[in-house]
């Protein structure tokens, strides 16, 4: 199983359309289509947090356009997840994917730029 060494450099740009879940609308009033959310972006590198972007307040379509960047040893997976910055309590999750990075590695991209993650769009760059 390959594994990334080298530096890794994530730029997360944007997400669209997210949506709450059930339990970020357990407090909620008045029509759930309209709650808007107080979304961040957790990194975790191999189950370890890499950083989280700034809290945009009172939207579904957040910008962040935030880089992160950090050196990896033996690099496996990158996961991104959304949250909603909860007043009160924990945060209440949104959505999540992970990233293999065994797949660019095989692909030989160094490169990658999609959206992920619940509509989230992110730039990634691994330099060995």
């Amino acid at each position: 199983m390959p594994v990334f060494n080298g530096l890794l450099k994530v730029r997360v740009c944007e997400a669209v359309d997210l949506k709450p879940t059930p339990w970020a609308l357990r407090h909620a009033v008045g029509k759930s289509g309209s709650f808007l959310l107080d979304p961040y972006l957790a990194l975790n590198l191999d189950h370890t947090r890499l950083g989280q972007t700034a809290t945009r307040t009172k939207t579904n379509s957040p910008a962040w356009h935030q880089e992160f960047c950090t050196e990896v040893r033996e690099g496996r997976s990158l996961e991104l997840s959304v949250f909603h910055d909860a007043p009160i309590g924990y945060d209440d999750f949104v959505a999540n994917c992970t990233i293999q990075l065994e797949d660019l590695l095989q692909n030989g991209t160094r490169h990658y730029e999609d959206w992920v993650c619940a509509h989230a769009y992110c730039c990634m760059s691994m330099f060995a």
